[in-house]
């Protein structure tokens, strides 16, 4: 059953000093055998309450007496106090024992407890990791329900844990209960109003089909903007600022999507190197906005400054999609601290091994939720409830979803975590967005979600990076990327909207760092240069790092343009990065999720940079295009038939002798495609029932170094073309309007895109 001899598990289970194994050290418990107690204070009375809702909700009850009613789900636990902050003397912490239990709900109302009271839990029972079993009482408990928090994780000293940190024996630290207080050491949760649902007539409700996403830090988006106010950069009331919403609105997207708000917590590993984890894959409060983000130093504040947020974004009829890190904690695995859930009920959320004292681990980070058990996945999916109805916000983007859906062990699509969120009058019509893979055994699930979800398309982002770097062997991969993935999402009901096209994300380089380094540069980090991916498909254009070199430096600015424009030509949801538009650079480090600074923040600067302004402009104008025209947001799959009155397919592929591609040609080595995209009888209609007709365009994708002579499709596909798009140009100015006969040859640079629309 252990590893520790059976003798020693008694005599800690007694709580006595026993004699260890063979080396005489044995395993005791560090402290005085209880936890500190806290000064005396008068403590208030506690009526039984009730077991729902869970956490803390201030309430006025029908007497006229204003309390808030505490419940918190503990399986397992022998007893469960409430303890109180700062309440009727400062500097103390009155305990409160909660004695009512109703379903494992351990519950109580506490009269006088008003919004802005600072709260903890400490929860009873054994100590015996060798059954999974952590109890710790010593360790104050953050409320897994609370809605804000005061204060930060800022460092985890050796009594945050709930186990002796520095006990000698390290292999067997884990298994030795330390009893000394953390109260002093860690955040409160803190009482807000309970306020009614969410009332926003003013949600964009924009469809998938005509939906871009823009994927933003808080933080980083707003730290160096020159025209928002200094005490708001960094904030919630940061992003709401004007300044910052006319960016997205010139910009031209749909929807931001925010790395992780809900409360997180700095790797111990991190703080001792003086660094702090800046991305906030490290969650640690699923109901409360992350307390560092706010710009009002009052507890609980963060709450209404993150509406504010939200309804400014709506406003200007942009949607908020939430990063959302429900398959692990900041608990990290046997040897990190206890802040919450291990010290409710260890065994109850989190997801263990045969060996108990150990913990299953699917996402890298030390431990996995156990989501398959009711009260976890009660949790998640009051916690998703929450953030719509009552924080506005319009969808979610799963970090590692297959740890979600995996039932025992394997990934499992008819999961409880996939059907409870199936039927949800909630959460099935809010935006659902799968990172559709774990790190764990066949946790690699692109294109299995199954309808309602769109996932991340990794394989889109490689194929189109492969193909502008000249990496791919032929041009099959491209083809289905280009049209929407159907042979991967073409099943079911669902659509193309399933793919979320993305060329970069958060996590690796940016586009700019893409076109310059061929290796990662993460020495910042502290890591030895260890850290973070070697399958980059990235390329240099044959230098590495920044040049002066003028010609490589247009290269890069061209490679720029080709990406940018491929994926918002491309069928499905297209992702940019916040400041991808403008050309950020990280300088090569592709795993900055620990760079605070000005390796991570946006760059505003760039845009008074004419050659970056350029790309801006370029990405601006091709999201008005796209919005513009329904060709280019098709709701359905192009079925390659012919369609409409003159029978010509929805979609055709040509190769550069202007002729409709053959099974062979799509085998053959090639480094330019074309696609026309007819705009006639596109599948659907319109609000009043009418069919949905459009222009016609034909791109053209060149990755090869030497100009290429294209014979454009003549009659019926077009008598003449006129060009919308040439990335070949820096100014787009000089390459809009020229027009082109049908069946002309034309010179297209070498690694260029071209856009034309076709004159029928």
């Amino acid at each position: 059953m252990s590893s520790a001899p059976e003798y020693n598990l008694e005599v800690v289970r007694a709580g006595r000093a026993p004699t260890g194994p063979a080396t005489g050290t044995g395993t005791r418990a560090l402290g005085n055998g209880r936890a500190s107690q806290p000064a005396p204070s008068p403590r208030p009375p506690v009526w039984p309450g009730a077991p729902n809702p869970l956490g803390a909700r201030f309430r006025v009850g029908p007497d006229g007496v204003a309390g808030t009613n505490f419940a918190l789900w503990a399986g397992g636990a022998e007893a469960v106090e409430l303890c109180l902050f700062d309440f009727g003397e400062e500097g103390v912490e009155v305990r409160c024992p909660l004695t009512e239990l109703t379903h494992e709900v351990w519950h109580g109302f506490v009269p006088g407890v008003r919004p802005g009271q600072r709260y903890g839990f400490r929860v009873h029972g054994r100590w015996d990791p060798w059954t999974g079993a952590r109890w710790n009482p010593a360790k104050l408990l953050l409320d897994p329900y609370a809605r804000a928090v005061d204060g930060d994780f800022a460092a985890l000293p050796p009594q945050v844990y709930g186990h002796v940190r520095d006990w000698p024996q390290q292999h067997v630290a884990d298994t030795v209960r330390d009893e000394r207080d953390s109260a002093p050491y860690v955040p409160k949760g803190v009482v807000v109003h309970d306020d009614d649902d969410w009332v926003d007539d003013r949600r964009p409700k924009t469809p998938w089909a005509d939906s871009v996403i823009y994927e933003l830090h808080v933080r980083g988006f707003t730290m160096r903007h020159p025209d928002i106010p200094p005490e708001l950069r960094g904030t919630y009331a940061g992003l709401a600022h004007p300044a910052a919403i006319e960016h997205l609105v010139r910009l031209g997207v749909t929807a931001v999507e925010l790395l992780p708000v809900h409360q997180f917590a700095h790797e111990d590993h991190l703080l001792r190197r003086g660094l702090r984890n800046y991305w906030g894959y490290n969650s640690i409060g699923y109901f409360a906005p992350h307390a560092g983000y706010a710009a009002s130093g009052t507890a609980g504040q963060q709450v209404g400054e993150f509406k504010r947020m939200v309804q400014a974004l709506h406003a200007a009829g942009i949607e908020v999609i939430l990063d959302v890190v429900y398959n692990h904690t900041a608990e990290a695995g046997e040897l990190g601290p206890t802040l919450s859930l291990r010290g409710v009920d260890n065994r109850g959320y989190y997801r263990l091994q045969a060996d108990p004292r150990r913990y299953a681990d699917y996402t890298g980070c030390g431990n996995t939720l156990h989501v398959v058990q009711p009260h976890v996945l009660r949790l998640i999916t009051d916690s998703l409830r929450y953030w719509v109805n009552e924080m506005g916000v319009d969808g979610f983007r799963f970090d590692l979803a297959a740890a979600l859906a995996r039932s025992m062990h394997d990934v499992d699509m008819l999961s409880p975590f996939l059907a409870v969120i199936a039927q949800d009058p909630t959460l099935r019509r809010v935006k659902l967005i799968a990172e559709p893979w774990d790190v764990g055994s066949g946790g690699y699930q692109v294109g299995a979600f199954p309808p309602l979800w769109t996932e991340w398309n990794d394989r889109y982002r490689d194929a189109v990076r492969d193909f502008w770097r000249g990496a791919l062997p032929d041009v099959r991969d491209l083809g289905y990327r280009l049209s929407g993935s159907s042979d991967l999402y073409a099943w079911g009901g669902r659509r193309p909207y399933a793919s979320v096209n993305f060329v970069t994300a958060h996590d690796g380089y940016t586009l700019r760092d893409l076109v310059t380094y061929e290796q990662k540069h993460n020495s910042a980090n502290g890591e030895g240069n260890r850290d973070g991916t070697n399958d980059n498909r990235s390329w240099n254009c044959g230098v590495e790092g920044e040049t002066d070199d003028a010609g490589i430096a247009a290269l890069r600015r061209r490679q720029l343009r080709n990406m940018v424009t491929t994926l918002l030509l491309s069928t499905g949801v297209p992702m940019l990065v916040a400041g991808d538009e403008m050309g950020r650079t990280q300088r090569g480090n592709n795993n900055a999720y620990c760079q605070d600074n000005g390796t991570s923040w946006v760059d505003w600067s760039l845009l008074d940079d004419p050659q970056w302004r350029a790309l801006f402009d370029l990405t601006s104008r091709l999201l008005a295009l796209r919005h513009a025209h329904p060709v280019l947001r098709r709701r359905a799959f192009f079925s390659g038939r012919p369609q409409g009155v003159d029978g010509l397919r929805d979609l055709a592929w040509f190769t550069v002798r202007g002729e409709e591609m053959t099974p062979a040609d799509w085998y053959a080595p090639a480094a330019t495609i074309g696609m026309y995209l007819s705009g006639t009888d596109i599948p659907g209609r319109d609000e009043q029932g009418r069919p949905v007709t459009d222009d016609s365009f034909l791109a053209v994708l060149h990755a090869g170094e030497d100009a290429v002579d294209v014979v454009l499709p003549g009659p019926p596909w077009a008598v003449a073309y006129e060009v919308v798009v040439d990335t070949s140009s820096e100014e787009q100015g000089d390459a809009e309007g020229a027009r082109h006969e049908g069946g002309a040859v034309l010179t297209v640079p070498g690694r260029a895109v071209l856009l034309l629309r076709a004159e029928r």
